[in-house]
Formats: C-alpha cells, sequence, structure tokens
C-alpha cells in the first residue's frame, strides 16, 4: 500500500485510508469521532481574498495610534509597537517578547505563510517547501492572540474612560476587524491543502510522462549526424 494513500487522526493517530473524494461530504475516524474533513475547506477563492485583507488591515493595525488620551489638555498616542517599547523600557522584557510574538510575530507568519501557499494552489503548482510551510502554519495558528489583545484594550478603554477622554485610533477599528477575519480564516484547514497537492501531482504525472515518452519516440525517429 502507498503510504501516500494513508492519513492520521490528528487526535488519536489511527491510521486510516484516505478517502478518494471528499469535497462534498465530510468524514470523520472511525475510532474518536475526529474531524478529519470539512466539506467548505477546499473554498480556496474566498479563503484567499478573506487573507489579503486580513493581511492589510494588519498592517493597518500596526501601523496607526490604538487610542488617543487627553488629560487636562496633555495628549498622548501609541501603536502597539510603542506599547512593547514602553514594556520592555519598564524592565517587563518577558511580556513584551511575549505580547509581539502572540500578536505581531505569529499572525504575520500564519498569513504570509497561507498566502504564499495558496496564490500558487490556485493558479495550478505546487510552491516550494510546501509541507513545511503547511506545517508552519499548524505550528503558530495556536499561539496567535488577536483576539485576547483588542479583549484587553477594549477593558483597558472602559476604565481609562473615568481618567481622561479617549479617542479610539485607527488601529483599534482595523483591530477589530482583523479579530473578525482572522476568526474566519482559523475555520480554514490548511490539512486540505495537501489533497489538492496531490491532485496537481498525479495531474501533471501522466503529462510528464506523456511528454517524456513523446520525445523518446521522436528520439529514435531522427537520425543523429
Amino acid at each position: 500500500m502507498n503510504r501516500n494513500d494513508l492519513i492520521a487522526c490528528h487526535d488519536c493517530d489511527a491510521l486510516l485510508r484516505k478517502p478518494s473524494q471528499c469535497v462534498k461530504g465530510s468524514a470523520r475516524c472511525p475510532r474518536c469521532g475526529a474531524m478529519l474533513y470539512r466539506p467548505s475547506s477546499v473554498q480556496l477563492e474566498r479563503i484567499s481574498a478573506l487573507t489579503m485583507a486580513a493581511l492589510f488591515t494588519y498592517l493597518i493595525a500596526q501601523g496607526f495610534p490604538i487610542v488617543e488620551l487627553d488629560l487636562n489638555g496633555a495628549t498622548s498616542q501609541t501603536t502597539l509597537i510603542g506599547a512593547l517599547v514602553a514594556l520592555w523600557n519598564e524592565q517587563m522584557e518577558l511580556v513584551a517578547v511575549a505580547v509581539f510574538c502572540s500578536t505581531i510575530l505569529f499572525p504575520l507568519i500564519e498569513l504570509t505563510a497561507l498566502l504564499y501557499v495558496l496564490m500558487p494552489i490556485r493558479a495550478g503548482f505546487v510552491p516550494p517547501g510546501f509541507n513545511v510551510v503547511l506545517r508552519a502554519i499548524q505550528f503558530v495558528r495556536p499561539w496567535g492572540m488577536i483576539e485576547v489583545l483588542m479583549l484587553g484594550i477594549l477593558v483597558t478603554i472602559v476604565k481609562m474612560t473615568s481618567l481622561a477622554r479617549v479617542v479610539p485610533g485607527a488601529a483599534l477599528f482595523a483591530f477589530g476587524a482583523l479579530t473578525l477575519m482572522l476568526a474566519v480564516v482559523v475555520l480554514f484547514d490548511p490539512r486540505a491543502l495537501w489533497d489538492i497537492a496531490d491532485a496537481l501531482g498525479e495531474r501533471r504525472a501522466p503529462r510528464a510522462s506523456g511528454g517524456r515518452d513523446a520525445a523518446q519516440t521522436s528520439g529514435h525517429g531522427t537520425p543523429t549526424p
């Protein structure tokens, strides 16, 4: 049996035969009942557009101020990067690194890696390092915590309204939109791309073999000088 025809359950590690067609129906593990395939996981057009929009929204959220505080005529505003620098200067390096990884680094890796594999797959070919990139997406996905950051920002704003006038910045609305976009992006299962990549490989294999056979035939019929 070819190992490419097998699939391992991500919950109980049961080794199963990969279904031949799972586009219209879902498949579950017979041992633990975990979902192996989802019917909506192959909608590449929608998830590609949403991932692109999420990446642009992410850049807006990182580049603009989150809130502006007005206290007795003195105003101050900061971006997420500025808040991280303030944490670092206050000798809270570990907290600054944790916030940087969970709110900046890991979401950026997930979005750019998704686009790196989605765009070539839509074009009909598998990009270099395909397997490594998909494993990286599955590794960093649980550590992206934009929604936790958004909740913390809202709680802080509510508490600060009694001390100063709080003016929401462009980044606050961008983080809100980004939270909703990422909630939809997370529903996309990157493992479905392996099946699409296998189908592309099987489609290209007959073409390549046919081309080699034609080249061999023309080679035998062409006299050499």
